[in-house]
């Protein structure tokens, strides 16, 4: 695995595989730390193939007032009340070398992608007693492809989500969950980028196929972390449900359910003497 697509995945990896706080309290200013995850996931949403990623990451926390460097994403804050958050962030994918997908075989490979844009983050309820979160988030983001020599806009994205956040499920273990549901609309440049099949390479088995934008399909997301002393570990499976997605028909479509997940432990080894209100 060459370096560009590593970094990759340490992205997807500390975004995917992170421990989220279930509800506000008096957290470090930053904290510092490194880990390793195990990430499965398949080439793009509806593939039947999927590969396996090892990587070492940095786990670095830093919950300033504007900037925010957390366990989901990096961030800057745009206007924030007692119950809504306006922020700017960003998600990335790995890229996939069609030679390697027999769905794909003999199409070009598609590039490393990623996401940037605003997100409009509502907190809907909240029980420190009970120790759970409900939130949704409604994040619009611009899609580029890049090939490191040039960057390419593709499109355009929104997930909207319903995010659930419980700390300490099972009463003094530490354990917490996390579950995230919601549906993604795509624009036709969107969906066209890894669902359209140009007639220059359809084949018996594989059709042209022209993709159009809309309801492009379902999330859901379950995690379950847990900390001991210095030591910080996750787990979580997520699932794409493609029924009635624009692109269902699809020839690249192996698939109407994918699954993704993994498994990491993050060692946090310093830590700032400030503390600072986190939610």
């Amino acid at each position: 695995m060459n370096v560009r697509r590593s970094l990759l995945v340490v992205l997807l990896l500390l975004g995917l595989l992170s421990p989220q706080s279930a509800i506000s309290e008096e957290k470090p200013l930053w904290e510092l730390g490194i880990g390793a995850g195990l990430l499965r996931m398949p080439d793009y949403r509806g593939s039947d193939e999927s590969r396996y990623y090892v990587l070492p990451y940095p786990y670095l926390i830093y919950r300033g007032g504007i900037l925010k460097i957390d366990e989901r994403r990096i961030s800057g804050q745009i206007f924030k009340t007692d119950r809504v958050l306006l922020d700017v962030s960003g998600y990335g994918s790995v890229p996939v070398k069609s030679s390697n997908n027999s769905a794909r075989a003999g199409m070009p490979d598609l590039d490393p992608t990623f996401e940037i844009g605003p997100a409009l983050r509502i907190r809907l309820l909240e029980s420190k007693a009970d120790s759970y979160k409900l939130s949704l988030a409604l994040p619009l983001r611009a899609f580029f492809s890049t090939d490191f020599s040039s960057v390419r806009r593709e499109g355009w994205v929104f997930s909207p989500r319903i995010n659930l956040e419980k700390k300490d499920l099972i009463p003094e273990t530490g354990l917490n969950l996390g579950i995230s549901v919601g549906p993604m609309f795509a624009d036709s440049s969107y969906n066209t980028y890894f669902y359209t099949v140009e007639a220059a390479y359809a084949t018996a088995v594989r059709p042209a196929y022209s993709a159009s934008g809309g309801y492009s399909g379902s999330t859901l997301t379950v995690g379950l972390s847990k900390a001991y002393k210095q030591l910080i570990f996750h787990a979580f499976v997520s699932a794409d449900f493609l029924h009635g997605a624009v692109f269902e028909e699809s020839p690249l479509v192996k698939t109407r359910t994918s699954v993704m997940s993994g498994f990491n432990v993050s060692w946090l080894f310093s830590k700032s003497a400030k503390t600072v209100t986190s939610d």
